[in-house]
């Protein structure tokens, strides 16, 4: 439990980090903006469309006699829409980091600088860059969609289908989630996906405890978009942490301290007496 408290910490720290850096709070916001636009336009571009779509798809129903033509249509507008907001939150991360690579990386770069240290590199060009999180965002969307599935047909189990099914779904998204933001700090430290995913099992629940209360808050298109930012602020900080390097710093420091006190024990070379 004290993990999960733990990595709950490091999202506060990061949302205090940006609101305490207006600067740094309005360049990470705008991937976030630009990301709601382009998702706001499809869904009512899919809203306007779906009639038609449903339509299209139901041929075979078009001599159905009322009601039944027009409550099978009428599901299944709904149910694609649903699907329509279902895909946009669970890729709205994926495609905000796509599109604000060089900010989010600028963003998390500063983070580190504060930390203290040096701020690694990845060495690649930016577009090799956004090759890989493109590569592994599909990677990481498609496991999601699997268990997505797979939960959707647990969810008719009763009792089990309407508790522990939800828990487990909110779980598995702030698990991916917290990968997703994680990557922006791992990925300059040369991780792949392989062990980056390692890494965060490793750490399950200080994973967890970052990753839930964002994937439930992130749920609100428009608290996503204010939220990014600390969310990529509190990520780095949490990779610092999961690699161990701040655990490294304060061990330099201890060592620093015990050179110091061994140096002030020696003997100053004059003999008493």
């Amino acid at each position: 439990m004290r993990d999960l408290g733990v990595g709950f910490g490091f999202l506060i720290k990061g949302q205090r980090w940006v609101f305490g850096r207006g600067r740094w709070f309005g360049i990470g916001l705008l991937p976030g903006l630009i990301t709601l636009v382009l998702y706001a336009g499809a869904l009512v571009g899919l809203g306007y469309g779906a009639d038609a779509l449903v339509a299209w798809a139901t041929q075979f129903a078009d001599d159905w006699s009322s009601p039944w033509l027009g409550l099978l249509r009428n599901t299944l507008t709904v149910l694609v829409f649903v699907f329509g907001l279902f895909l946009a939150v669970i890729t709205f991360t994926a495609v905000t980091l796509l599109v604000g690579q060089p900010f989010y990386e600028s963003l998390s770069e500063e983070v580190e600088r504060t930390e203290g240290g040096t701020v690694p590199e990845s060495g690649l060009p930016l577009w090799r860059e956004l090759w890989i999180s493109a590569r592994d965002s599909v990677y990481v969307l498609l496991r999601v969609g699997l268990y997505a599935i797979l939960l959707f047909a647990f969810g008719f189990v009763p009792v089990a289908g309407q508790t522990v099914v939800p828990a487990i779904g909110f779980c598995v998204t702030g698990y991916f989630l917290a990968e997703e933001l994680t990557a922006v700090a791992l990925q300059r430290r040369g991780m792949v996906l392989k062990d980056r995913l390692a890494l965060l099992r490793g750490n399950r629940m200080r994973t967890l405890g970052f990753g839930v209360p964002l994937g439930l808050a992130f749920m609100l298109p428009f608290v996503a978009v204010f939220l990014m930012p600390g969310a990529v602020a509190g990520a780095t900080l949490l990779a610092r942490d999961l690699i161990g390097e701040e655990a490294a710093d304060d061990d330099d420091d201890d060592g620093d301290e015990e050179e110091e006190e061994a140096d002030d024990a020696e003997p100053s070379g004059v003999p008493e007496g």
